[in-house]
């Protein structure tokens, strides 16, 4: 039998319970049919359609012709990301470039394009479908999906490789300045930026700080389309080294590992923290640069890349608290935690 609250009041209107129950299953549908911006946003940067809108405002079907598309979709695509600020649509039908939109072209600097390529590329969407997988077997999805794990998938598929690469790089741009920034650096000496992709972190680093040199140490075929050769800023002042970060690490007199420890699990991120331990001169400090999720209710980007890492790799993102436990099995102390204007903060440790 309904509770009292429950029953319909009289004349047939809602109770307050009811109309409760109602809002809670509208938000609910209305959360679910969320994936389908995400595919729009891809769509539209897959196609091209924001290059295709720098020179003004167009119409579908314009855009259309100029992008080899189909304008009645098209339209239907543009009309959704409408509704999140990143095209705008006039009284005449014609869709023009917002503010929010302008990182989706790929002609200007901190171009998001690679990036929003990469996060809902189906090496990322097909296992997050798959997320009771994780669930119910406790493992990551990503295996009962392609096979194998997600970095042998990579190492198998140069394609799907240059797209994670190229968007990982499309990701950091933006924050790599300000997160350089951050960092207390010495005067002197030597930086690692272990797993440094094609260095991105490392330039700015070395840009901000003339008397340090720098080592950017990754597998060789990432290595391959580094970004330091080249710039007159930092001749002179920077190497690279191939290997493999759970074999060993170069020595210097500051670490980095920027969106490292985050893609593996607590065994593997303790084995790799010792290697930083060791290759760390006296003196010397580690930064883990990742994010620190908080400890409450409020929305956070981390909240999003923790279900990432869970269904496509076997990390995950980090508490202060779990930094601290990692950091004391690897012989390692967390001595501060530095924010910056990112969502990402300077997670500095020093040997025990």
């Amino acid at each position: 039998m309904p509770h009292d609250e429950d029953r319909t009041t009289e004349g047939g209107a809602p109770t307050a319970a009811e109309e409760s129950l109602r809002r809670s299953a509208a938000f609910l549908i209305d959360e679910a049919l969320g994936f389908v911006f995400p595919a729009a946003l891809r769509a539209a940067a897959e196609t091209g359609v924001a290059d295709a809108l720098a020179d003004g405002p167009a119409t579908a079907a314009e855009l259309a012709a100029a992008t080899g598309t189909d304008a009645r979709n098209l339209y239907r695509v543009l009309r959704l990301l409408a509704t999140r600020d990143v095209v705008a649509e006039d009284e005449h039908g014609r869709f023009t470039l917002t503010e929010t939109g302008q990182a989706l072209r790929s002609d200007v600097p901190y171009s998001a394009r690679s990036a929003v390529r990469m996060l809902t590329d189906r090496t990322f969407w097909l296992p997050a479908e798959r997320m009771v997988h994780c669930l119910t077997e406790g493992t990551t999805a990503f295996d009962a999906v392609f096979g194998k794990p997600f970095f042998d998938h990579f190492a198998g598929d140069a394609e799907t490789a240059a797209v994670f690469h190229v968007g990982m790089a499309a990701m950091s741009d933006p924050e790599n300045a300000a997160i350089a920034a951050a960092c207390e650096l010495p005067d002197s000496g030597t930086v690692v930026d272990v797993g440094g992709g094609h260095g991105g972190l490392l330039l700015e680093v070395l840009r901000r700080n003339p008397g340090l040199e720098g080592v950017l140490y990754d597998r060789a075929h990432v290595l391959a389309g580094n970004r330091l050769d080249g710039d007159k800023e930092i001749t002179g002042r920077w190497t690279t080294a191939e290997g493999d970060f759970f074999s060993a690490v170069p020595t210097g007199d500051v670490l980095l590992l920027k969106r490292i420890t985050h893609d593996w699990d607590d065994d593997e991120c303790v084995t790799l923290l010792g290697h930083c331990r060791r290759a760390l001169r006296p003196g010397g400090r580690l930064l883990v640069l990742d994010a620190v999720v908080p400890r409450d209710n409020a929305p956070h980007q981390a909240k999003s890349l923790d279900l990432m890492m869970m269904t496509s790799l076997t990390g995950r993102e980090r508490t202060e608290a779990d930094f601290a436990e990692l950091f004391d099995r690897s012989g390692l102390r967390l001595s501060r935690i530095l924010p910056t204007p990112t969502v990402l903060s300077v997670v500095e440790a020093v040997p025990v």
